[in-house]
C-alpha cells in the first residue's frame, strides 16, 4: 500500500472521521440521513459542554411520530399530554415547510442558550421566563441518554417532535 502523501493526508482524515462519525455522535442506527443529521445536531451541542452524547431510540421516534401526526393533521401546536409512568421530555418545532434543514430546527433550541443561566430549574433564564430555555436545558439535560425524532408535514408548516428519556426539566435540579 503507498504511503499517503501530504495531500492525501487531509483525505483520508476526513474519510475516517465519515466513518467513524457514526460511533462518535452515539449513533446505533438510523433509518434515514434526516435521522442522523438530527442526532448529530443533538450531539455537537452537548459535546461542547463535555455532556456525553444522545443515543438514537427507535421507540422515542415512534412516539414522536404519533403525536407529529397529530399536530400537523390538525394544525394545533401543542405538547402532548405528560405521561406518568415512565415520562418522556419532549421539544416541539415547526417552521415552513420544506424550508429548514434538520440542524436548523435544532439549532433553534440550541440558541436558547443565550438566555441560559446556571442554576435549579426553572431558575435557568436571564429574561426570567422558562419558555425561553425550556428547550435549550431538555436538549443538554445530563440525565438524558437518549432522544428519537420525527418530522410530520402539515399543509404549510414541517413539525419536528423530539422525545427525550429520561425526562428532563425537573424542578429543582440543575440541567447539568
Amino acid at each position: 500500500m503507498p504511503r499517503s502523501t501530504p495531500r492525501r493526508r487531509p483525505l483520508l482524515v476526513a474519510l475516517a472521521a465519515l466513518l467513524c462519525a457514526p460511533a462518535l455522535t452515539g449513533a446505533a442506527s438510523y433509518s434515514n440521513t434526516f435521522d442522523a443529521r438530527v442526532l448529530a445536531a443533538h450531539n455537537a451541542e452537548r459535546a461542547a459542554l463535555g455532556i456525553p452524547p444522545l443515543r438514537w431510540n427507535p421507540e422515542l421516534v415512534g412516539s414522536a411520530h404519533a403525536w407529529g401526526q397529530y399536530l400537523a393533521t390538525t394544525g394545533r401546536f401543542e405538547h402532548a399530554p405528560e405521561r406518568r409512568i415512565d415520562p418522556e421530555g419532549e421539544n416541539l418545532w415547526a417552521g415552513t415547510r420544506g424550508y429548514y434543514t434538520p440542524e436548523a430546527m435544532v439549532g433553534g433550541w440550541a440558541r436558547e442558550k443565550r438566555y441560559f443561566k446556571p442554576g435549579a430549574f426553572p431558575n435557568n433564564s436571564t429574561t426570567g421566563r422558562v419558555a425561553d430555555v425550556g428547550h435549550y436545558t431538555q436538549l443538554m439535560w445530563r440525565d438524558t441518554v437518549e432522544v428519537g425524532c420525527a418530522l410530520a408535514r402539515g399543509h404549510d408548516e414541517d413539525v419536528l417532535v423530539c422525545r427525550y428519556k429520561n425526562a428532563g426539566n425537573y424542578r429543582g435540579e440543575r440541567p447539568f
